[in-house]
């Protein structure tokens, strides 16, 4: 083997989380290389938010494409007038940004780059433990070495293993960015959530409840996305579609031209990984995606440099073999605080699957009366564990009556959510 396939650390994938773990750990000085059967300038496909609040405590404001200062949701049963009061608009007071998804990528690359990062492309087939470290095995038939193995390919990763806990939900989201005739929402404004139903038919009011998360982009362009927080099994993509032209259609929204189309689906409450296997998840593959909101680019940016110097401290002791490396890692990534969060989210997330319409838009209505501080710590995981008991405690009292009482009873997924996903088909979010 020859030196420059022996690497202090070797990140698998190429998105987001891969990313961002390479650039953090190469700017601490490690050798550090990436494996991934794309190269890692392949453009990425989804869209990426983040509050403004968030992404100015980390200075990365200026890797934002959109920002928006009008930012409001609904959670009124409907009606076609935007200023209804049967609508229930909320106005969040927080600004929202989209990320340019090329400067994000491009911001880490260049980072990670300038620190002499090596990429490799193929696929990792195989690893095996050494005292001294990882052999990996690829695709190409490359034989690589290192120290410590991250796996950031994503929510099926490649080597990292969770414990089975029951079906895993899945938020699912069918968008498209396209030009209007008539505008979906007002311009210049973010729709976070969007949960008024009067243009469904009324059986499909008794079928899982759904929200457009909209923006306007600028001129006559606008991104709308159908999305359904969480299902298991996942709501097929047909039904989001259906959903959103209807919605569309009620609104007299007469899509000009399609730009983009996006599918969007990733597990909202897997299981935690095993933390005592001897190759660390980082993003999706750890487990990473907030089981609440969905929310996870933010805590890439925060956590990445937190484990990189973890991750450097733990290498200067070279006697230290992939076993105690992972286990430091692990522990960095999911000390006992971070878990019982986790727990806590999970927890709440089964009881809102079980919520139906009118639930779910008065326990939102409710959530979003917090003082800014709590709701928004809560949808960017950012509350000590204390601060997070207080705000749930106090969204407790605010709720009314059927809310409290979903949230008392023993969480249960009605038999018309499960038969009308299983009904669809699953082939749909393949």
């Amino acid at each position: 083997m020859t030196a420059a396939n022996r690497l202090d650390v070797l990140v698998l994938g190429s998105g987001p989380a891969a990313l961002a773990i390479t650039a953090a750990l190469a700017e601490r000085g490690l050798l550090v290389g990436g494996l991934a059967p794309q190269a890692p300038t392949t453009p990425w496909i989804n869209t990426y938010g983040i509050w403004g609040t968030e992404v100015d405590s980390l200075g990365l404001q200026h890797l934002l494409k959109h920002r928006w200062r009008d930012t409001v949701s609904y959670f009124g049963p409907g009606a076609v007038d935007p200023d209804d009061r049967a609508n229930r608009k909320i106005e969040h007071g927080l600004d929202y940004g989209l990320f340019d998804k090329g400067k994000l990528q491009q911001h880490w690359l260049d980072r990670a780059s300038s620190h002499g990062t090596r990429w490799w492309s193929g696929s990792a087939v195989a690893v095996t433990h050494q005292p001294t470290g990882s052999e990996i095995q690829t695709s190409s038939g490359t034989s690589l070495h290192a120290r410590l193995v991250i796996d950031a390919t994503g929510h099926q990763p490649v080597f990292v293993q969770s414990r089975a806990q029951g079906p895993v939900a899945a938020q699912a989201a069918y968008g498209v960015v396209a030009r209007f005739a008539k505008p979906p929402i007002a311009a210049g404004r973010f729709v976070f959530m969007d949960y008024r139903s009067d243009h469904l038919e009324a059986a499909q009011r008794l079928e899982p409840p759904t929200f457009l998360y909209a923006m306007h982009l600028g001129d006559d362009v606008y991104f709308v996305e159908e999305t359904s927080l969480a299902l298991a099994p996942a709501l097929p993509f047909r039904v989001l579609k259906r959903r959103l032209q209807q919605r569309l259609q009620a609104r007299g929204a007469i899509i000009e031209e399609v730009l983009e189309e996006e599918h969007c689906l990733f597990p909202m409450n897997p299981p935690l990984p095993q933390l005592d296997q001897q190759v660390v998840g980082f993003g999706g593959s750890g487990a990473m995606v907030h089981p609440a909101s969905g929310f996870m680019v933010g805590s890439l940016l925060r956590r990445a440099p937190e484990l990189a110097s973890a991750i450097t401290t733990a290498l200067d002791d070279a006697s230290a073999g992939p076993a105690q490396l992972a286990s430091l890692a692990w522990q960095t990534l999911w000390p006992q605080q971070q878990r019982l969060k986790r727990e806590f989210y999970r927890f709440g997330l089964q009881k809102l699957m079980g919520f139906d319409e009118a639930q779910l838009r008065h326990h939102f209505e409710a959530f979003f009366q917090l003082p800014t501080p709590q709701w928004f710590g809560f949808l960017t995981n950012t509350l000590a564990p204390g601060e997070l008991a207080l705000a749930m405690a106090q969204l407790f009292a605010l709720a009314p009556w059927d809310v409290r009482a979903g949230l008392l009873l023993p969480a249960k997924v009605p038999p018309m959510w499960m038969s009308a996903a299983e009904g669809a088909g699953s082939d749909d979010n393949g």
